[in-house]
Parts: C-alpha cells; sequence; structure tokens
C-alpha cells in the first residue's frame, strides 16, 4: 500500500519523529543538541564575519534557520545555519548592497526554494556532477582560508578587495605587520580544534578550541600583548540610544516587509531586478547544501529524508532569517555530522541547538565578546580544510577519466579565480557536453545485405538492405548515424531501418529521420521503420502525408518487414 503523497510536503521528518516519543528520546535530544550548540555558536559568528557583518547575524540565523527548518523539514538529524558556501557569495552581495539587499535576497531565495519544494523538484539534485561538486567546494575553501588568513596572522587589513590575486598580493604584503600574539592565539585555537578529537570525543573540539584561544588572549592582555576580539572589533547601539563593545544581548526580532525600518523597506523595481539574479544564485547553493548534506546524514543515521520536504524547510526558514535580519542559510554537513554522533533521534535535536545558541545570547553575551578573532579565524581554517576534500579530490585527479578531471579543475580554478557561479555554470555545461558526448558513443549503426549476411535474419534477397541503429537518437547522435546512409548503393529497392534498439528520440532526431528518410525514398525505394511504437510512433507522426505515406511503412518487427 502507498502512503498518500502530501499537496504540499512539509515537516515530514517531525511528525514522523514526534511518532512514540518518550523521554529517553527526548533526553538525547536535548543532549545532542547542547553538543551541537557549542560547535555552532562559534562557526555561526565567524561566518557573519567572513561576510563583512557583525557576529549577531550569524548568531540570529542559527537561532531562526535552525529552529524552522528543523520544525518543517524533511530530515530527521539535519542541522541549518549559515555555512562556508555562502561566504563567497554573500559577501559581494554585502558590500554592493549592504544589509538591505542581503535581506531581500535571502527572502526571495526562500520563497524560489518554497516553489522549488512545491513543484517537488528536490531529486534533481542527483543531476550534479560529483567533480563539480568537489571542484567548486574546494575552491570555495581555498577562498575562505584566504580570507581567514587576515585575523588569523593579525595583519590588521581593514578590507580585503579584489579577485583571489589582488587579496593574496594584499596579504603577502601585509606580512611583515603580522602580530605575534595574534598567530600564538590562533595557533593554540587550531591546533586543539585538529588534535583535541584523538585524544577524546566526549568535547566538542571547536568549543575547547575556541576556550583555550580566549583563556590565551585573556593572559596575553595581562601581560600587555594586544589581541582584537569581538569586543574591541565590533558594538551595538542599545534601545536607549548608546553604544556598547560586543555583541548585544538582545534575542533576534522579526520585522514586516515595508515596516518603518530602512532595512526592511520594499525594494524597487530597479532594486529587484539586480537582486533576482543573486537570489536566484543563493536558492540554488541553499538547496544544493542542504540535500547533499541530508543524504550525508541519510548514509551516516540510515535514515530517509525528504527532498521536496527539506527544500519547503530550508526556504521558510530562509524568509524568516531576512526577515530578522540573518544571513543565508542551509544544511550544515559538519553540524549535522556533529548532531548525529552525538545521538540525535528527531528533528527536536536540531530545534532544540537554536534555543540552547538563544540562551547563550541572552545570558553569556558579555563572556561571548572575549572570544578573539584569532580564534574564530582558525576555526573558519579548519572548516575550510574540511570543506576541501582534500583527499578526495587527489584521488580523482589521480584515478578518475581525464574528462572528468577536467571538470574539476575546471570547475575550482574557476571558482578560485573568478566566482562560485562561473565555476558551477562552466562545470554543469562541460559535465552535460561530456555526459553527452559519452551517450553519443554508444549509438551504433550495422548494415546487412544480401553480400553482407544479417546475422540474425541470415542471407537478405538481393535488393534488400537491413539498416540497424543501436542506441539514443538524439541531437548528439543523428550526424553519426545517419551518415551510414552512404553505404545504401543504387541498387536496394527496399530498406528496413530497424530501431527495435533505439530506446528514444528526439525532436533533433525526427528531424534528422525526416531528412534521411526524404532522401531515400527519393529514389523510389520502399522503407520500413520496426521497433517500438512509442520510437516508430514518433517518427511517422513527423512525416505524415505525401510522399512518406505511399512508401515508408511501420512494421513492429524486422521479421514482418522482410515478409512483406
Amino acid at each position: 500500500m502507498h502512503r498518500k503523497k502530501q499537496p504540499f510536503p512539509i515537516a515530514t521528518a517531525l511528525r514522523a519523529g514526534l511518532k512514540n516519543y518518550t523521554a529517553k528520546t527526548f533526553r538525547a535530544d536535548l543532549t545532542a543538541g547542547l553538543i551541537v550548540s557549542l560547535v555552532a555558536l562559534p562557526l555561526s559568528m565567524a561566518l557573519a564575519i567572513a561576510v563583512g557583518l557583525p557576529p549577531r547575524h550569524g548568531l540570529y540565523t542559527a537561532i531562526v534557520a535552525g529552529f524552522v527548518c528543523a520544525i518543517l523539514g524533511g530530515s530527521t538529524s539535519q542541522v541549518s545555519g549559515p555555512t562556508a558556501a555562502f561566504v563567497v557569495i554573500v559577501a559581494p552581495i554585502v558590500k554592493a548592497y549592504g544589509l538591505h539587499g542581503i535581506i531581500w535576497c535571502e527572502i526571495m531565495a526562500g520563497l524560489m526554494l518554497v516553489a522549488m519544494g512545491a513543484f517537488r523538484l528536490g531529486k534533481l539534485i542527483h543531476y550534479v556532477p560529483y567533480p563539480v561538486v568537489t571542484g567548486f567546494t574546494a575552491g570555495i575553501a581555498v577562498t575562505i582560508g584566504t580570507l581567514a588568513l587576515n585575523d588569523f596572522l593579525g595583519l590588521g587589513i581593514t578590507e580585503l578587495t579584489g579577485h583571489f590575486v589582488d587579496k593574496a598580493i594584499t596579504i603577502i604584503q601585509s606580512l611583515p605587520y603580522m602580530r605575534g600574539s595574534e598567530l600564538i592565539v590562533g595557533m593554540i585555537t587550531l591546533i586543539t580544534i585538529l588534535y583535541l578529537p584523538r585524544l577524546t570525543t566526549r568535547i566538542p573540539s571547536p568549543a575547547a578550541g575556541i576556550a583555550l584561544g580566549t583563556l590565551a588572549a585573556w593572559l596575553m592582555s595581562r601581560y600587555g600583548f594586544e589581541v582584537d576580539t569581538l569586543n574591541t572589533r565590533f558594538s551595538y547601539i542599545d534601545d536607549a540610544g548608546l553604544s556598547h563593545h560586543g555583541i548585544q544581548p538582545y534575542p533576534p526580532k522579526l520585522h514586516l516587509p515595508g515596516s518603518g525600518d530602512e532595512l526592511f523597506a520594499i525594494p524597487s523595481y530597479d532594486e529587484f531586478q539586480v537582486l533576482f539574479s543573486s537570489a536566484m544564485v543563493v536558492a540554488a547553493l541553499a538547496a544544493l547544501e542542504s540535500l547533499l548534506s541530508a543524504t550525508v546524514a541519510d548514509s551516516m543515521a540510515r535514515t530517509h529524508h525528504d527532498p521536496n520536504a527539506e527544500l519547503n524547510g530550508i526556504g521558510i526558514a530562509n524568509i524568516f532569517c531576512g526577515l530578522a535580519a540573518g544571513v543565508p542559510a542551509t544544511g550544515a554537513i559538519a553540524r549535522t555530522a556533529a548532531n548525529i554522533h552525538a545521538g540525535c533521534k528527531t528533528p527536536v535535536a536540531a530545534a532544540s541547538h537554536s534555543l540552547f545558541i538563544l540562551l547563550y545570547v541572552v545570558t553569556l553575551a558579555p563572556y561571548i565578546s572575549y572570544i578573539p578573532m584569532a580564534a574564530l579565524a582558525a576555526l573558519l581554517i579548519t572548516v575550510a580544510w574540511r570543506m576541501s576534500h582534500f583527499h578526495q579530490f587527489v584521488r580523482i585527479v589521480r584515478i578518475a577519466p581525464r574528462s572528468d578531471t577536467v571538470v574539476l579543475l575546471c570547475c575550482f580554478f574557476l571558482t578560485v579565480f573568478i566566482d562560485m557561479v562561473a565555476g558551477v555554470a562552466v562545470g554543469m555545461v562541460m559535465a552535460a557536453l561530456l555526459f553527452m558526448k559519452r551517450i553519443s558513443d554508444f549509438t551504433n549503426l550495422h548494415v546487412s545485405t544480401s553480400e553482407k549476411p544479417d546475422i540474425t535474419h541470415g542471407k537478405l534477397k538481393p535488393g534488400t538492405m537491413i539498416y540497424r541503429i543501436e542506441g539514443p537518437l538524439f541531437f548528439g547522435s543523428i550526424n553519426k548515424t545517419l551518415e551510414g546512409a552512404d553505404y545504401i548503393e543504387d541498387d536496394i529497392k527496399k530498406l528496413i531501418v530497424d530501431l527495435t534498439h533505439v530506446p528514444m528520440i528526439d525532436v533533433t532526431g525526427m528531424l534528422g529521420m525526416k531528412t534521411f528518410l526524404m532522401s531515400v525514398i527519393h529514389d523510389g525505394r520502399e522503407v520500413y521503420l520496426c521497433g517500438e511504437r512509442d520510437v516508430t510512433g514518433r517518427i511517422r507522426r513527423k512525416i505524415a502525408g505525401e510522399p512518406f505515406a505511399r512508401h515508408v511503412h511501420v512494421m513492429h518487427t524486422v521479421h514482418e518487414a522482410l515478409k512483406a
């Protein structure tokens, strides 16, 4: 018995998880949520800073998206929030259009994602080739790692602008101004994050690394060494109009579009046109990363996600994130993996992680503000390293077919030196063209005559030819297939076109067959089309009318055509 499909798939994972929900399950979810929150808290701030915004916007995203997508999505263990993949997309939008621009980009992207989920486009993720995904994620990793070097080394660069080469040159030129105190804090954090899991997995290494880095920064400041922290870098204005350093201890507020705040003013038509293309990129990446993360989660936890419900969940989450002045959100593979390893049972775990972060913001903001910038940069570097999938990248280059390697390297270098959109677009086009080339290679032609007997039907009568096509007839293979017309001798009066092994034919294939048949019957030959009714019927409809009606006949089998 098949389950009835929902007209609008939403909250499928939560509804399934709450069946037979017990206090023991709740404790497991709560524990997992607590552990994930310790990972997500510093990472959310680091990612917001990386795109050029104060850390509170990353925290708001983790709170709102983490809760909304967990409740409304289609994955049991997926944790959503700001991710490293968005840095290379969001940073240019923030620089060009400010916070107002990114707010409306993610609202529009959220609407697009909901439309994708409503039209059940979730399974399209399977059509993105692995070399494309690996190439652009490795390119993003290089970009993020480069951006993080400024704070990690304490270079004091106020703004890293231009393309990758410009940023790299600026960093190299600033190396003489590196501050040793920042480097020490960054190295302590980096070493802790990378090597603590070898000693114990009971303590989240990102939280431990940030804690030790903060302690090191505090000790160094006591001895007169300068270390930048969230407290020294960022400030906020309270309701009374007074300015304070650090992170504001307020929960996110939802605003209505067009409300008094200029950030949420409805964009003009010109602004809408400019932001629309950026919103499409945000939506595409959010869909891609969310569904990839959910697929990875399924393999780890032996679950099965609903891709359309996940698209709806992340779409609605992005709409609410925009209204709460957050940044674009998607499924986060690292946090999802931490959630699974911590023993999550249902989406309640991901929802509780966002509530824990909300609790930290409201109660611990003054203490969180002492986190050093170098420690957050070290966290970003570890994220970039893990995101690069270096060993998989090298493995593809070493053992994959040359065509896949070319796609991988093109995606990687275009993402690094131009942008992610160029990398993915060119990679997808190249992968599609190479795939069509491979498919066309499967299309073959065999010709049988009285002088060249057919294996199946034996020796043919003089003046008869079997023209057998095997493989798909589409725009990539039709020219190769019809080149065989040169083999048709003048004495051939009966041509049997065997399409039995043609699984599909497109419009170009039908037009090509029409041209081919026109040239064949021009000399008064009789043509018999044999094969599946779907293929032969489509060709027959295309060539309806004279002169084809008198000279082209449709048969089910070659045997029938030989008897005719």
